[in-house]
């Protein structure tokens, strides 16, 4: 038997177009004399519909995609879609998560999805009814045992103990299937492609056959999906792997025990980060029909010069342009650095001073402040006036803004509402500030873009005279990992004082944390790369008074 492995990037909502992505991807499947075509999960409305899945009409919709699709089977090889069906019981939630087995031109039978992933970024338990029984699709004289996703997530491997009470697979085992096929929508995080394919492996090697597994590719909001399709042999062995971050079809011909390798991103996972922010830049632009350009400043430091780089590989430097906005206390060094950086990446670039705007926004508020200092209320000034020019720029000209923040000052509160926060989307928003010197370092070892003086110089808002980020925060090399185990690891202040970070300055940082989940809720949507992510991965209450 040969099987195609179709991964595809879908929009969510866009049945005509997830359709024909469908298609193309079945004709040019059968040109290659297979037996089964296999699709992702939810492919023909893709993968997160969120509450879209509340509307009634949707199922209605995904059926008539599919029952069009099966009608192509009627001379070709066999299909596997993911799609939303109907739950007809009466019990339950209304849907299901399903697998349409299509053959001889009709829908031979329907596979749901068993187990229902209630965590992190994942919510199907608030629509779904899962399967309350699972079997085998038939093909010819083959079975063939159709998982969705979660249904193979439930090794020791990886939740360190089972998290779900039932397992479909020794169900389906019993059946003695020729092979296990499973499809996904599985977002990339850190590692995640090597997770993913270990508890693949370790499926196959349980059931003694090969184990296949095609997965989504595009973003899709917030979360990226790296297609990374597999098939692993029941001895463990690599059978066939698809290209990263991008649509792909591979073939694995069971009976020879082969298919096609694809070769793995170079770089590791520096470039497989910067890839999957890259993608999910390039897709949240076409997938909102927000338009091919962007617009971001540039100061002359780390984070906007980062964000301009993979901006400019993700769209084409014509596409970005970036802005320079002095005030009286930006460095002279500042501006070169972002003029140098703007010329390497050949980007636009364009300078709208702030002092004059700054100094008659003084002079108004003068008569209610007084004789009051200056403080942090004149910095966050300066902040929001260049929010201000960038959501003009974007009003008047349609790029898209593009927020510079990282994790690190978003973590702690360290950026300014309705300042440095603006833009529609964050594409830094989930990586800590040291990942952020390593992602630069990894770009400029390929082209070096990034001018030598900006990775070098302490970091700095320019706020005021002689102000570094270390005025208000520990270096980062200090900061970052106490905020990885707070935020990505849930540990407690003393857990996290017994790795050796001082208890005081612990109690510190998390209190910086829990203060500013009132910024983060108002923050532009950020693209996931890590394990846990500000946004729909993190849901904490604002007013609380618990204390880690």
């Amino acid at each position: 038997m040969r099987i195609a492995l179709a991964q595809i990037n879908p929009t969510v909502g866009d049945f005509e177009g997830n359709a024909a992505r469908i298609e193309r991807a079945y004709r040019q499947a059968r040109s290659r004399e297979v037996d089964l075509v296999a699709l992702p999960e939810l492919a023909v409305c893709g993968y997160p519909p969120r509450d879209l899945l509340e509307r009634s009409e949707l199922p209605v919709r995904c059926r008539e995609v599919v029952d069009r699709l099966a009608r192509l089977t009627r001379d070709g090889p066999a299909l596997v879609v993911g799609f939303v069906d109907v739950n007809e019981s009466n019990r339950g939630n209304p849907i299901h998560n399903a697998a349409a087995f299509c053959a001889g031109g009709e829908v031979r039978s329907l596979h749901r999805k068993s187990l229902l992933p209630t965590y992190d970024v994942f919510d199907e338990g608030r629509y779904f009814e899962p399967a309350r029984e699972v079997r085998c699709a038939q093909l010819g004289e083959h079975r063939i045992a159709i998982t969705i996703c979660e249904d193979i997530w439930l090794e020791d491997y990886y939740w360190q103990g089972r998290r779900y009470g039932r397992d479909p697979l020794e169900t389906l085992l019993a059946e003695n299937p020729v092979c296990l096929l499973n499809i996904s929508a599985s977002p990339w995080r850190h590692r995640k492609t090597v997770v993913r394919h270990t508890l693949l492996r370790r499926n196959a090697r349980r059931l003694g056959r090969p184990a296949l597994l095609v997965n989504q590719v595009g973003g899709n909001d917030d979360l990226i999906f790296d297609g990374s399709s597999i098939a692993i042999d029941g001895d463990g062995s690599l059978l066939a792997r698809a290209r990263s971050f991008e649509p792909d079809c591979i073939v694995v011909d069971l009976a020879r025990r082969e298919g096609e390798i694809r070769p793995e991103p170079p770089g590791g996972e520096a470039e497989r980060t910067v890839r999957a922010i890259e993608l999910g830049l390039r897709d949240y632009l076409e997938k909102t029909g927000a338009g091919d350009r962007v617009v971001l400043g540039v100061s002359g430091g780390i984070d906007s010069a980062l964000v301009a780089t993979i901006a400019a590989r993700a769209l084409g430097p014509e596409r970005v342009l970036g802005v320079r906005m002095p005030s009286r206390f930006s460095s002279p060094g500042s501006l070169i650095d972002a003029e140098r950086l703007a010329h390497n990446l050949g980007i636009g670039l364009e300078t709208v001073p702030i002092t004059e705007a700054f100094e008659t926004v003084r002079a108004s508020l003068a008569p209610l402040f007084g004789e009051r200092p200056f403080d942090v209320t004149e910095e966050n000034l300066q902040a929001r006036l260049r929010g201000l020019v960038l959501m003009a720029i974007s009003n008047k000209l349609g790029p898209l803004v593009l927020n510079t923040g990282n994790k690190s000052e978003l973590a702690v509160g360290y950026c300014t509402l309705y300042g440095d926060m603006v833009g529609a989307l964050a594409p830094i928003g989930d990586v800590w500030k040291t990942e952020v010197y390593e992602l630069a370092a990894h770009l400029n070892r390929e082209h070096a873009c990034i001018p030598r003086a900006i990775l070098e110089k302490p970091p700095s808002a320019e706020l005021r005279p002689g102000q570094t980020d270390r005025d208000s925060l520990p270096p980062y090399e200090v900061l970052d990992p106490i905020l990885r185990a707070y935020i990505e690891h849930n540990q407690s202040v003393d857990a996290i004082a017994q790795q050796g970070h001082e208890r005081s300055l612990v109690e510190r940082v998390v209190g910086l944390v829990d203060r500013a989940e009132y910024k983060r809720r108002q923050a532009p949507p950020v693209l996931r790369v890590s394990s846990k992510a500000f946004g729909l991965g993190r849901r904490l209450p604002i007013a609380h008074r618990y204390r880690p």
